[in-house]
């Protein structure tokens, strides 16, 4: 029997309409899975039953799509562990990067029982390393995968909040880094991107966006809402009480969420500690190596913006 946490009745229902999940064959996919890991000389990943089956319900229990995301989870967070593989969630400067509170998950999920939401601001200094300091929400993500129940069926949704975003900050979204962050979202996390909203987006964020819809499938792009100081824009698909209370909302302050969270890094301190174990030896990778330049091409066409 496959050791997994069972799911309300309401969420069990969206997974078998809306990922094709079917409970009776969820062990025989978890084997099949676990062989063809064994049988890759150059993945070292995990194989506990919670961590895969999000990848299984990541890709729509598509056996040969979560075998692709799961290598190239591991692919890219060899590649580049300094991004995406936190192993010491303990590190004080871990926690501090955290602390600045710059992607925090809200506490109720979008309508209650949708998507998970987490908001972002441009609240930290650009004498930092935007690759550290997007760290904690790429660990904030395995978190989800493996506890997250809302974030693994339903997905996730951005808010961002781009009022205090400065040129530094842009500047340091070059190409290069955000067509790395949105393949590895896209193509490597099994948690789906249900929306990207952009609040007080200034004029000068234009070329940001021209960027990154030149880096998200067209799938992604449809669900990217732009407004500017008139946040009310995205009522429609984030009513104003699922915003933290600092927004109008009621969906808690963002200081106690990010106080509070210390907590979930406490116990989730062993799982971290184990990923330095996990990875791909790219030497060992059977047939054609992973052409990590071709994955993080910053090809596509720029399209106009228009900021509403």
């Amino acid at each position: 029997m496959a050791q997994i946490r069972p799911l309300s009745a309401e969420l069990q229902k969206i997974a078998c309409e809306d990922l094709g999940e079917v409970p009776a064959r969820i062990p025989e996919d978890l084997v099949a899975l676990k062989l063809w890991i064994q049988q890759q000389p150059h993945l070292h990943s995990r194989t506990d039953d919670q961590f895969l089956i999000q990848f299984l319900r990541g890709c729509k229990h598509s056996l040969e799509r979560a075998k692709e995301k799961l290598d190239h989870f591991y692919a890219l967070r060899t590649k580049y562990p300094e991004t995406f593989c936190a192993t010491n969630i303990d590190d004080p400067k871990f926690r501090a990067y955290f602390d600045q509170g710059v992607v925090l998950p809200l506490p109720t999920p979008l309508n209650d029982c949708g998507p998970r939401i987490l908001f972002a601001r441009f609240n930290y200094s650009t004498d930092q390393d935007i690759e550290k300091v997007l760290l904690p929400l790429n660990a904030m993500k395995e978190n989800f995968m493996m506890n997250d129940p809302y974030a693994g069926i339903h997905g996730i949704v951005y808010v961002t909040d781009l009022a205090k975003a400065t040129t530094g900050h842009l500047l340091q979204l070059t190409p290069g880094t955000v067509k790395r962050l949105m393949t590895y979202y896209e193509k490597s996390v099994p948690l789906r991107i249900k929306a990207l909203c952009y609040i007080n987006a200034p004029a000068a964020a234009e070329q940001f966006f021209k960027l990154l819809l030149s880096c998200i499938s067209d799938k992604l792009k449809k669900r990217v809402v732009i407004c500017s100081k008139d946040i009310s824009k995205i009522y429609d698909h984030i009513p104003q009480k699922y915003l933290p209370e600092e927004y109008g909302g009621s969906n808690g302050s963002l200081d106690k969420v990010c106080a509070d969270y210390h907590k979930v890094w406490d116990e989730s301190r062993e799982y971290f500690k184990q990923n330095s174990e996990y990875g791909t030896d790219e030497r060992l990778r059977p047939g054609k190596p992973l052409d990590f330049d071709g994955v993080f091409g910053t090809g596509g066409s720029f399209r106009k913006i228009n900021v509403d």
